[in-house]
């Protein structure tokens, strides 16, 4: 179902209902955007992320990953990157740009490991190797935990995304429409 909202009253809060909504559905099509940041030679790098939960208030986007990912080490440094999430069933195309924290350690990621341990994801983060490391030749298959080795230290993390600005874009036959909003701006824009 479309819904033609008129007036940044309407849209702001939308955009952050369809979010909030994408963390908690897993069939949600915001639920899996595009992350895109730039790597250590400046070269665009983008990859699919899980969002797993919003904080509009806050303004802040929350996402797992591997302590070990190389995104890890392009986003600490605090360098600007953006999401890209698509709708068809509502025809936007949310841009966001934001700034990244990842937090490896603490009681919020001990509380949240305790629920992901338990599930099939746990083993996204009890790899020995790093995502992205070669394997061996003719192998075609990460190392699973063995289950009589002992534990493996977790490498699960939480990479926090504080909004800077959204681009919204709204496609429609009746004439497509484009907005910037950032914490305390809105500008219409030519699509």
């Amino acid at each position: 179902m479309k819904i033609h909202l008129q007036t940044p009253e309407e849209i702001r809060p939308q955009i952050w209902k369809e979010l909030g909504r994408a963390s908690l559905d897993r069939h949600h099509e915001w639920r899996t955007p595009v992350l895109a940041s730039a790597d250590a030679d400046g070269l665009p790098d983008a990859r699919t992320v899980v969002l797993r939960q919003v904080d509009a208030g806050a303004g802040l986007l929350t996402f797992y990953t591997d302590s070990r990912s190389p995104k890890v080490a392009q986003l600490q440094a605090k360098a600007p990157a953006v999401l890209v999430f698509w709708s068809a069933r509502l025809s936007w195309q949310l841009r966001v740009r934001v700034t990244c924290s990842v937090i490896t350690s603490g009681p919020e990621v001990e509380a949240l490991w305790q629920g992901v341990k338990q599930s099939a994801a746990a083993g996204d983060y009890l790899s020995p190797r790093p995502p992205g490391a070669l394997l061996p030749p003719a192998s075609g298959m990460a190392d699973a935990p063995k289950a009589n080795a002992s534990a493996p230290t977790h490498s699960f993390a939480l990479l926090r995304a504080q909004v800077l600005q959204m681009d919204w874009l709204e496609l429609s036959r009746d004439g497509h429409r484009r907005a910037q909003l950032s914490a305390n701006t809105w500008e219409w824009l030519t699509p």
